[in-house]
């Protein structure tokens, strides 16, 4: 598994979900971790490192997308109109960055508004740098560590990889279905 055109691919596909949010990133962690968890378990450290340091690249993309549409892009984004809720956002930021990030990686569709928010009200680009690089880290491990949840409960590589997709596939819908009856 942990060839370093494999790791390298993982890599990609993980930075272009993360500036092209329709692409399952978590998804591709977990299935990498679990067939890697099959092949060597050692060879799931390789894939969390790989799979962050893709995350952590489409997420210095995605900030630098945010803070160049600045207003634009936030007019298009239905939860960030409304002002009282981009100074809550701004406040959350300040006070707690990583942990702010790292759920906002977690929660369908929380990470653009956040990104956005940042960018918004001028977070510096190294303190960006900075907090984002834990908070996909931990993200990662996150992700790893349902596919090693497949791995333990399957004998076969590819039920692992299959199991760990699914549950992050459901797991992102039933957030993205209470975070919606949260907002209305």
């Amino acid at each position: 598994m942990a060839t370093v055109s494999t790791l390298v691919w993982l890599t990609v596909v993980v930075t272009f979900g993360a500036v092209v949010p329709i692409v399952p990133t978590g998804a591709a962690v977990s299935g990498a971790a679990a067939y890697a968890a099959h092949q060597n378990p050692l060879h799931v450290l390789l894939v969390v490192l790989f799979g962050a340091a893709g995350a952590y690249v489409g997420d210095l993309a995605m900030y630098a997308i945010c803070r160049w549409g600045g207003e634009q892009f936030a007019r298009r984004v239905r939860w960030l109109r409304d002002p009282e809720r981009m100074e809550k956002m701004g406040k959350k930021l300040r006070e707690r960055q990583i942990s702010v990030l790292l759920v906002s990686r977690l929660l369908p569709g929380g990470r653009v508004p956040v990104l956005l928010a940042a960018a918004l009200m001028g977070l510096d680009w190294r303190r960006f740098a900075i907090t984002n690089a834990p908070a996909c880290l931990l993200w990662s491990a996150v992700y790893a560590g349902i596919g090693i949840f497949g791995y333990a409960i399957f004998p076969e590589p590819w039920q692992s990889v299959l199991a760990a997709v699914l549950l992050v596939l459901v797991i992102s819908q039933v957030a993205a279905v209470v975070s919606r009856r949260r907002e209305a």
